[in-house]
């Protein structure tokens, strides 16, 4: 009973063994270990954490469960951004596109969405035909060909992590700074890149609320790539409001539509022309962080970043025109307002609660077999201390039904409150960059 004797020792505090953690998960991918003890391993870690060696030998694990891409044919230095996911948080389609366009591969492995929080993948696919599961080859191709490819995780690499990965969204293990930091960097250790950038989430949307914790995982997952011998930097962000004003996926891709396009929220532009400069700064397009800036709002602007948007999407069997024409995305039939039922302020956000309530809506999975609704979820141009008059719009519903629909204005409610005075100031959108 090898699984249920290492369950109790780290449910007991003790470290397990590289050897032990090997005997375990062997056991698990033949299924001597079932999904009820993986869990309950899951849950173990959840409350007692790993050692530092641990770790390190999960993340080998995690590793040598699947391949390692060699992109070695791909010139150039390869960079890629992983963030710890949000309410709205959508920058990954803005920014792979934009940084693509100014020359520095990007060679994106994304995932789908966790627990309150929206996935990369499942807002791409949104986008009528556009594939997400190309093989190795096909990834390895059109990173030669196009400078990115924007895809979900192979069978091949880390597959161990997808399995674990769907696991931990429905047994409320995901945060977890442990399990974070070795799924996030198995992939992106496996998916050939040379640097990272991380974008880790602070504020009561994100995983991991506190900034001392969001901190800590930058912090681990700094310390695994640079183990790896990959260059490593982190921005520590907002997330206690969502980010731009769409939230679902369709809605989400077309904002970044928008954004590609030179408009979009001002955050949104803010945060993706910041972490731009990063990239290409680590991909050595750039001088320094302002150069950098200066040239992915060039390339938004002028039309670039759209363009190699939908040379992307052409490549992996979408709909390109979607980018010309945002209207050809899934649509709901349903749209109901939140009004401000006085004078005020907004005040601050339950921005997990519009998570929840765009998961509950359909924008994401209760289970692991869920399906997911591409059109529906919430705009929402509120932002906490922002003036609102009575009969001000703070949110529109896309839903399926009028009864999804009035059962999500509930939420958001209560989620976004109007106020008599403002409140305290919210996070900054940047709040602290780490490096090694």
């Amino acid at each position: 009973m090898i699984g249920a004797s290492l369950i109790a020792k780290k449910r007991n505090g003790e470290a397990l063994s590289a050897s032990e953690l090997e005997q375990f998960f062997s056991a698990y991918s033949r299924g001597a270990v079932t999904e009820y003890q993986m869990a309950a391993w899951l849950m173990a870690v959840y409350f007692r954490g790993l050692e530092p060696a641990e770790l390190a030998a999960f993340v080998e694990t995690l590793l040598r469960s699947g391949i390692t891409v060699d992109l070695a044919t791909v010139p150039g230095t390869k960079v890629d951004k992983h963030s710890t996911g949000g309410v709205g948080d959508k920058v990954s389609l803005v920014l792979a596109p934009l940084v693509a366009a100014l020359g520095v591969p990007v060679p994106m492995m994304s995932g789908r969405g966790l627990g309150h929080s929206g996935g990369t993948v499942d807002k791409l696919e949104s986008i009528p035909g556009f594939r997400t599961d190309l093989t190795v080859a096909e990834y390895r191709t059109q990173l030669e060909r196009i400078g990115c490819a924007l895809i979900s995780q192979t069978a091949e690499v880390a597959p161990l992590d997808r399995r674990l990965y769907a696991l931990r969204d429905v047994t409320a293990t995901v945060e977890s700074i442990p399990l974070i930091a070795a799924s996030i960097m198995s992939k992106k250790l496996a998916e050939g890149i040379d640097a990272l950038l991380l974008d880790v989430k602070l504020g009561n949307g994100a995983f991991l609320p506190e900034r001392d914790r969001a901190e800590q995982l930058a912090r681990t997952m700094i310390q695994i790539g640079q183990a790896h011998g990959k260059r490593v930097v982190a921005l520590l962000t907002a997330m206690d409001r969502p980010l731009g004003q769409a939230v679902g996926n369709a809605l989400e891709v077309a904002e970044c539509v928008a954004t590609l396009r030179g408009a979009g929220p001002e955050d949104l532009r803010t945060l993706t022309l910041a972490q731009a400069a990063e990239m290409l700064v680590l991909g050595g397009a750039a001088p320094d962080l302002e150069a950098g800036r200066v040239a992915a709002a060039g390339a938004l602007d002028d039309g670039r970043a759209a363009a190699r948007f939908q040379a992307i999407i052409e490549a992996q069997g979408g709909d390109a025109s979607v980018v010309d024409d945002p209207a050809r995305l899934p649509a709901a039939p349903v749209r109901r307002e939140l009004v401000a039922d006085r004078d005020g302020w907004v005040g601050a956000m339950d921005v997990r609660a519009v998570g929840i309530a765009a998961v509950a809506l359909g924008a994401g999975r209760r289970t692991l077999d869920s399906s997911i609704d591409p059109a529906v979820g919430f705009v929402i141009p509120a932002k906490p201390g922002m003036p609102v008059s009575r009969g001000g719009v703070l949110a529109t519903v896309h839903a399926g039904s009028a009864a999804a629909a009035a059962e999500a204005l509930g939420v958001l409610s209560r989620a976004i409150p109007v106020q008599d005075v403002p409140p305290p100031a919210a996070l900054p959108l940047i709040a602290g960059r780490m490096t090694e």
